[in-house]
């Protein structure tokens, strides 16, 4: 019987499964947005189980390529790789589907948090949650530097370009654009002369794992509309740009250059284009932008956003969508009694130009990378930026410590009152200490933090 099971199994696997209709693609890219929580890493091990493992929809190498681009291309990586797949498999309406449906339950479970949030975050059971889950939010950003510059900071030049991008921002207050493209230049031109120190950036590689043939297979075929064509990348993009030329100008159009709207999209614009290294990287400059310059929502507010991104499936830039839904409901767009409506508007605004610019990149370069079925390895300025990355996340990680630790800072002529709060120092401590040694999962950490809020906040 053993041995009956097991050729029935190796015909199974020699065998390749049947292509999904659109049809099921919908089902299971709806299904995956409701169910991606874990940050990146835990939705692309979702789509390697689900995609490559189980329903063997596509490839190990493939899936792979495909993603060590994803990786290269400033956006959220799962994301991205979701509509290469999508794409790949099913054209561009099929990219368009499983793209949007990754982050559509994300961003309806993100307005309903976030308007819960502006009209009930001042009763004292949901302060006492999200006094909890502050400190839980230092310990999370402090182990995303950790994680991040683990695999980065290779050697002791990666360490100082790292260390000058934390004393740029915190010290001289430099604009995170600026710290990108002065990293990026670094690595380049340090490639010409040691190509060996700029050499450490990170890649998926394949671990040779074999899961039986797959509907896109290793030796596959590329689809006729994979295949690269000059033309078609023209095409792409200035679809794409039309897409986001109509946006704006209809938004300058209605509410003028300076308004709310118009700049929510151009800021979100530059932010989608930022996105080297993941969402953590960019929330510092978000938070330039959108705390200390526009004013579209505080600090505290910030934190509490973030906290509640990493608690929604999809990707942890659509944090935004909270930030949006905030300056939009803070700024009183359409008046005070249109609250509501004035922060789902802007949220909407900031979510359509903060993933705009990933399909255009999906479907302008998915067809040159399946033109080269290769490995694509991180350029030396990548690396540099991934090093520079790590110092600037460590910077949003102290920054929002302070603003945790110290609440109430009093400051008067020769007396300076730091009143700090030592019991979520020591939460934040605990939690550092259970995502690094006891690998807790974001969900559970924050789950648990809120619980704790809401008994010290219920005893007191």
């Amino acid at each position: 019987m053993n041995n009956i099971d097991a050729d029935a199994m190796d015909v199974a696997q020699n065998s390749s499964p049947s292509t999904p209709a659109l049809k099921e693609a919908f089902w299971y890219w709806l299904k995956l947005g409701f169910v991606s929580f874990g940050g990146p890493a835990g939705q692309i091990a979702i789509m390697h189980h689900d995609l490559v493992e189980k329903k063997r929809w596509i490839s190990e190498n493939r899936f792979l390529h495909a993603l060590n681009y994803c990786m290269v291309l400033p956006g959220p990586e799962a994301q991205q790789l979701a509509t290469y797949i999508g794409w790949l498999m099913h054209r561009t309406w099929g990219g368009l589907i499983a793209g949007c449906l990754f982050v559509l339950p994300s961003f309806f479970i993100l307005i309903a948090l976030t308007y819960v949030y502006l009209r009930f975050g001042q009763q004292p059971f949901v302060a006492g949650v999200l006094y909890g889950i502050k400190p839980a939010v230092v310990a999370i950003v402090l182990f995303a530097a950790y994680r991040i510059g683990s695999r980065a900071l290779k050697n002791r030049w990666l360490w100082l370009i790292s260390f000058t991008s934390f004393i740029a921002i915190v010290g001289f207050k430099l604009p995170f654009p600026f710290i990108v493209l002065f990293a990026a230049l670094i690595g380049y031109v340090g490639s010409r002369y040691s190509p060996n120190t700029f050499n450490a950036g990170g890649g998926h590689q394949s671990a040779n794992k074999n899961y039986g043939k797959a509907v896109i297979d290793d030796d596959t075929p590329t689809p006729s509309h994979a295949k690269f064509n000059l033309k078609h990348v023209v095409k792409i993009l200035a679809v794409g740009v039309s897409i986001w030329l109509f946006a704006m100008a209809t938004l300058v159009m209605m509410y003028g250059w300076h308004a709310t709207f118009t700049q929510m999209g151009w800021f979100f614009t530059k932010a989608a284009l930022m996105t080297f290294g993941g969402a953590y990287a960019v929330l510092p400059y978000v938070y330039q932008g959108a705390v200390g310059h526009y004013h579209w929502l505080s600090v505290t507010q910030m934190i509490d956003g973030l906290a509640l991104g990493e608690t929604t499936p999809g990707p942890l830039i659509m944090v935004v969508t909270f930030v949006g839904f905030v300056g939009g409901w803070t700024q009183q767009v359409f008046g005070a009694e249109c609250l509501l409506l004035s922060g789902v508007v802007a949220a909407s605004v900031v979510t359509f130009f903060t993933f705009l610019p990933s399909f255009i990149f999906i479907f302008m370069g998915g067809p040159f990378i399946e033109s080269t079925q290769g490995n694509l390895k991180f350029t030396a300025p990548l690396t540099a930026i991934t090093a520079a990355v790590v110092g600037v996340i460590l910077s949003l990680a102290l920054f929002f410590a302070m603003h945790v630790f110290m609440p109430n800072v009093v400051v008067q002529p020769h007396v300076v009152a730091l009143n700090v709060d030592w019991l979520s120092v020591s939460l934040a401590a605990l939690g550092f200490v259970a995502l690094f040694k006891y690998k807790l999962s974001i969900i559970k950490l924050i789950s648990i933090f809120a619980v704790i809020g809401f008994l010290v906040t219920f005893m007191s």
